[in-house]
């Protein structure tokens, strides 16, 4: 197909699938049939997953075509031009998208009656400020603003990259929203379908601006720009395939869900999916390096247009599924427990020995996380081997051996019970800032990566052009540097437990996936800067090290202390009114949480003080026999010639006594 026709009927073929898969599904599911009470009207029942669709489609649109652009593209090429541009397009029809559908969304929910008058005005207003779905939608309009704004005002690398998170950040609000906190498994759902919208924006997006960038670059740039978009469409197809298995298991739960209307919907959205799979091993693996051949590349872009078809079923299916009511009850009972209506599911067992292995929640951020960071590691670790290069298998068993306690602290028995017990809540609090980073800084990876990754010489920026960007900017000079990392992992656990940041982490699914990301960081970037290997601009010399250790195991200390002689709860309205009637008290707990946080944290600490000494140790052998290997080459020629000048001192002195 001619790249120029293709590059018009590409996105409109994405459009009208999407929509009439929409259409047919939304009719045979029931999503669009009237309520029998609170109707409001079919304007409202067509028009608001039609908007729907709309601000999927120009979200992908946004996101892809930045995010694509930063890792296939250079700023000074027309290509680039032209994603910016698709960025900007799209993320003004976000903008109005999101408006509209934020709109629809409280008509729908509030059946208001539209009018002119002001009450009808305050009604909205009080639904965008007061409610968490109105402030979403409300945040993510703005959101979509700001991006639209700056892609017209920004080219290069460093300004790009601040839109890309900006366009990342504008699809958050409203995905955590796609699942009420009044349906079973809401922190499940959240993440999901957080993950599932970023992955299917990006994977969409990029597709896109392939075909929008087609008629601007010469077959070599074209093929060289599609082989690195096929790695994020394949990160891409992974993440919205696993999220997307955890949000159906969701919704169907049983076999009998799938002859259901909501499961036939969602096994189209499936076989879309799959099929979507084999067209991107096919070109991944059979075409893209043919493109240079004029046939190859017409047989190529046919199979681009295909794969925009499908795309359109899928997103299409994705809408109706929203619209849907699934087969299965999946709101909790209206007489809750204390613990469910904190939680949003029962209180859990009595904690046993036993139940620390067996009990696990599923957050399926975190489980991605760690299999591509195994995944990765392995990879650049076979890469060097293939190559003939060593690199040491204790690194690589840290590494992977941190990697699952990561795993295990986000969806093992301290995910479970981490809720209820402030105790088992501090352990792992631990475990993050303490023992994990321990095992990750050893296993050095972005040493690794900068051995490994290849580098690029067309101008664009990779995965090694990136990390090496990042290692020398201001921000990463800051963050890393010694005191800074030292007072950060000290501060960050007074203001976060003795202030409403806590809390936030417990009541928001999202503040609780901030505070395992934050104190994760921080620990990573304290042991880095005390015994890491991998670069950063400024590291102490060795006694300071041990001071700043010491400093920093003092108030830790001192924070567990304090933590035990605290005679009040803290969140009382959460810890104290869970309804358990097994294991210590509120109070107690809280006091063993403190206890954990000054002996169980000073264990690794003083894992750390003792390799900073064995470093120590070594550096000075180091230098002693680079200084004897120095004495062998030039025959003592230094110690011979201060020998010699302490002789003509001698001499000095003795002629001037006599």
């Amino acid at each position: 197909m001619n790249p120029r026709l293709l590059r018009a009927v590409g996105p409109a073929t994405l459009a009208v699938v999407a929509l009439a898969v929409m259409v047919v599904a939304l009719a045979y599911g029931g999503g669009a049939t009237p309520l029998v009470i609170g109707d409001a009207g079919p304007v409202v029942r067509w028009g608001l997953p039609a908007m729907t669709l709309a601000t999927n489609l120009s979200a992908a649109g946004m996101v892809g075509s930045v995010v694509v652009a930063l890792w296939a593209l250079t700023p000074d090429e027309p290509a680039f031009e032209a994603a910016l541009g698709m960025t900007s397009a799209s993320a003004a029809v976000f903008t109005l998208a999101a408006g509209a559908t934020g709109f629809l969304t409280f008509v729908d929910a509030f059946n208001a009656a539209i009018t002119i008058g002001p009450e009808f005005g305050a009604q909205l207003g009080r639904f965008l400020t007061d409610t968490d779905l109105g402030r979403s939608w409300l945040l993510t309009t703005i959101f979509g603003a700001v991006v639209t704004v700056l892609s017209f005002a920004v080219r290069g690398w460093t300004g790009t990259f601040l839109v890309a998170i900006v366009a990342v950040t504008a699809l958050v609000p409203v995905a955590t929203q796609g699942h009420s906190g009044e349906e079973a498994n809401h922190n499940a759902a959240v993440m999901a379908t957080v993950l599932h919208v970023e992955g299917a924006a990006l994977w969409l997006g990029g597709l896109i601006l392939m075909v929008v960038v087609r008629p601007l670059l010469d077959r070599t740039r074209m093929a060289n720009a599609l082989s690195r978009y096929s790695t994020i469409a394949l990160i891409g197809f992974v993440v919205v395939a696993g999220s997307g298995l955890v949000r159906a298991a969701i919704g169907v739960v049983t076999v009998d869900g799938l002859f259901s209307p909501y499961g036939a919907i969602l096994m189209v959205k499936v076989v879309a999916l799959l099929a979507l799979g084999l067209f991107g091993a096919w070109y991944r693996l059979r075409l893209i390096g043919r493109l240079r051949e004029s046939g190859a590349a017409r047989s190529f872009w046919s199979l681009i247009l295909a794969e925009i078809v499908f795309m359109g079923i899928a997103s299409g299916a994705a809408v109706a599924l929203s619209r849907t009511p699934p087969p299965v009850d999946t709101t909790l009972p209206e007489l809750r427990t204390p613990a469910e209506f904190l939680t949003g599911a029962a209180l859990p067992a009595e904690l046993t020995p036993l139940r620390w292995i067996t009990e696990w929640e599923i957050d399926v951020l975190w489980v991605f996380a760690c299999a591509f960071g195994v995944f990765f590691y392995l990879a650049g670790v076979r890469r060097l081997r293939k190559r003939g290069d060593s690199w040491p298998l204790y690194r690589t068993i840290l590494w992977v051996a941190g990697m699952a306690m990561l795993l295990w602290v986000t969806n093992g028995a301290h995910a479970v019970y981490q809720e209820y017990l402030f105790s088992v809540h501090m352990l792992g609090h631990m475990l993050l800032t303490m023992a994990i980073p321990l095992m990750l800084v050893a296993g050095a990876p972005v040493t690794l990566a900068l051995r490994t990754i290849r580098k690029r010489d067309d101008g664009t920026r990779g995965g090694r052009e990136w990390i090496m960007w990042a290692l020398h900017t201001p921000f990463a000079k800051v963050i890393t540097n010694p005191y800074f990392a030292a007072a950060n992992f000290v501060l960050s656990l007074w203001l976060f437990y003795f202030t409403d940041l806590f809390r936030w982490s417990l009541y928001d699914h999202l503040g609780h996936e901030w505070m395992i990301f934050h104190f994760l960081v921080t620990g990573y970037l304290f042991v880095l800067s005390l015994i890491g290997i991998d670069p950063i601009p400024y590291r102490l010399p060795y006694p300071f090290r041990l001071l700043v250790l010491i400093g920093v195991m003092a108030m830790h200390a001192f924070f567990g202390i304090a933590l035990m002689m605290n005679s009040g709860l803290m969140v009382a309205e959460w810890f104290g009114s869970m309804g358990r009637t097994w294991g210590a008290t509120p109070l107690e707990d809280q006091y063993i949480g403190g206890g954990i946080a000054w002996s169980v944290g000073e264990i690794p600490t003083l894992i750390l003080a003792i390799t900073v000494a064995i470093q120590w140790s070594r550096s000075d052998e180091r230098l002693q026999r680079r200084a004897d290997r120095h004495a062998d080459r030039t025959a003592d020629a230094e110690l011979e010639e201060y020998n010699a000048k302490l002789a003509r001192l001698a001499e000095r002195d003795a002629r001037a006594g006599r």
